[in-house]
């Protein structure tokens, strides 16, 4: 394991809606540097910033045209080199977005591709043999193109029409008259384009990648066994290079991911996860109205934990691009709870930029680069009451996306004034998390109560020095558990005083609680 991941504690950065220093609009680097000091300040020691690329920005910058150069709209690639500078002159860390499943079809190796002439770039995409031959029960493939271009063939494509897939080969062969095998020439050809990315950055000072749709590079892989053992060529490659980088991926199943070599996996909020069921839904756990249901999520969260060998690698953010944010559903004091519960698991935290704060997800504005409805929580990061809330001096109507229009919004500045915010909250939970080393993320946690529909939630931390009882009761009534422990001194508590008696754990309503357990 990377020593400097193993007490993380993340913010993820949109750079296009963070800060804009040069009024056109948009987000850049030196945005992101002026702000380092906030970041800090918050408690977070490590960075994750959204794709940064030359792109044509038809998904947000997911859609790469040159991998190894930043988007002159942010900055120049000397603008990222004096920001992984900056990071690491305050002891922190950054990561940057590798997208290596697709590329935008504006790359230089897509248009080489494209062409009938046979070429060193003809294979580095996922090309059937015939212009009538599609990707029809092919896995890992959501689409293809046809008819670009003078090639006779479809090329497969992984996410929008306009990201065509990289080649990796496929792991199953049905049709080897166009179907290559991961060992193929071409196949191996593009995992070393792909380590030659990375070993651009990280020469640069980059601290590792957070791997976009990281499960999805072999087809026919139903098992993806392929895609596994393609990550341990890749692992092995940045173990021997940069053996201090971290890598974390973008793949929702930890016991696929972490054996394949990668260091912390997310929890996603799609697929049978019950994310949502927490705080991102109608009638969520973490609502005061106590209709919602944990079991589902900790059931399956217990399940993907199994696989980390009690190291915990598995992380739960506050929300992501891909989300809406939290605060469509909860109110300020109801996400403090929700603060109390993810910073007290295992893994690195990941907090979305303005969550911090309680910035609202916009609902029914115009979709921005592909959004659609995740626009809504992509937009400007609120600092304080001048022009566009601090975010840029442009124009209003020149805005990437335009700024939370209600005048009672939350900003950065009214947040750290006020001593009873979402933010001082956070970082009060940060500092007694990093002080703590039973709630970092290698500690242990086993589940001691979680029932259907039912509240509380409660669970151990442990590190076999010592161990920390978890309470949290979102609801609005107060929730009790049998439980036969001795308790020493509150290590954190939010609402109302606890009580033990009978053997019975009493929590008020709407209240957490994290205390010392006796030996």
């Amino acid at each position: 394991m990377v020593e400097w991941l193993k007490s993380a504690v993340f913010y993820e950065i949109y750079p296009q809606s963070f800060a804009d220093t040069n009024a056109d609009g948009i987000g850049d680097i030196q945005g992101i540097i002026e702000h380092l000091d906030y970041i800090k300040e918050l408690g977070c020691n490590a960075v994750w910033l959204n794709p940064c690329f030359a792109s044509p920005f038809l998904d947000a910058g997911y859609d790469v045209s040159d991998y190894k150069k930043v988007a002159p709209r942010y900055g120049t690639n000397a603008d990222l080199r004096r920001l992984f500078a900056e990071v690491h002159k305050r002891d922190m860390h950054v990561m940057l977005d590798l997208v290596p499943g697709h590329t935008s079809w504006e790359h230089p190796w897509f248009q080489e591709s494209l062409k009938p002439q046979h070429n060193e770039y003809s294979g580095r995409y996922v090309w059937t043999d015939d212009a009538w031959k599609d990707f029809e029960g092919i896995s890992g493939t959501m689409g293809f193109l046809r008819g670009m271009s003078q090639r006779d063939g479809c090329v497969a494509v992984n996410f929008y029409s306009h990201q065509p897939s990289l080649n990796y080969g496929f792991y199953e062969i049905n049709d080897p008259s166009w179907q290559q095998p991961m060992d193929s020439a071409d196949a191996l050809s593009t995992r070393e384009a792909i380590k030659d990315i990375m070993r651009f950055w990280l020469k640069m000072g980059c601290d590792g990648f957070r791997v976009d749709m990281a499960g999805s590079l072999v087809k026919n892989d139903p098992q993806q066994e392929g895609t596994i053992a393609l990550w341990h060529d890749f692992m092995q490659f940045i173990e021997t290079e940069f053996p201090h980088a971290a890598m974390i991926s973008e793949w929702g199943q930890p016991d696929r991911s972490l054996r394949s070599g990668f260091h912390m996996d997310f929890m996603l909020h799609f697929g049978p996860s019950h994310f949502t069921d927490m705080f991102h839904k109608d009638d969520p756990y973490f609502s005061r109205d106590g209709k919602g249901d944990a079991k589902a999520f900790i059931d399956y969260y217990k399940k993907c934990y199994e696989p980390t060998n009690g190291k915990g690698m598995i992380c739960v953010p506050t929300g992501n691009h891909d989300m809406e944010r939290m605060t469509k559903w909860l109110d300020p004091a109801e996400v403090k709870i929700v603060y109390a519960f993810l910073l007290s698991l295992p893994g690195a935290p990941f907090i979305y930029y303005g969550d911090e704060i309680g910035m609202r997800y916009l609902a029914d504005i115009v979709s921005v680069e592909g959004g659609y409805h995740r626009t809504g929580s992509r937009s400007p990061m609120q600092w304080n009451e001048e022009l566009n809330a601090g975010f840029s001096d442009a124009k209003a109507e020149e805005l990437y996306i335009p700024i939370d229009p209600d005048e009672n919004r939350p900003t950065a500045e009214k947040a750290v004034a006020d001593p009873d915010s979402i933010y001082h909250e956070v970082k009060k939970l940060i500092q007694i998390r990093q002080s703590t080393p039973v709630l970092q993320s290698e500690a242990q946690i086993s589940f001691l109560y979680c029932e259907d529909h039912a509240y509380p939630l409660a669970y151990r931390r442990t590190n076999g020095e010592a161990s920390v009882l978890v309470v949290v009761n979102p609801s609005g009534t107060e929730a009790s558990f049998a439980y036969d422990g001795q308790l020493g001194d509150v290590l954190y508590q939010n609402g109302g005083d606890y009580k033990l008696e009978d053997g019975m754990f009493r929590i008020p309503a709407a209240s957490a609680v994290y205390v010392w357990e006796k030996k």
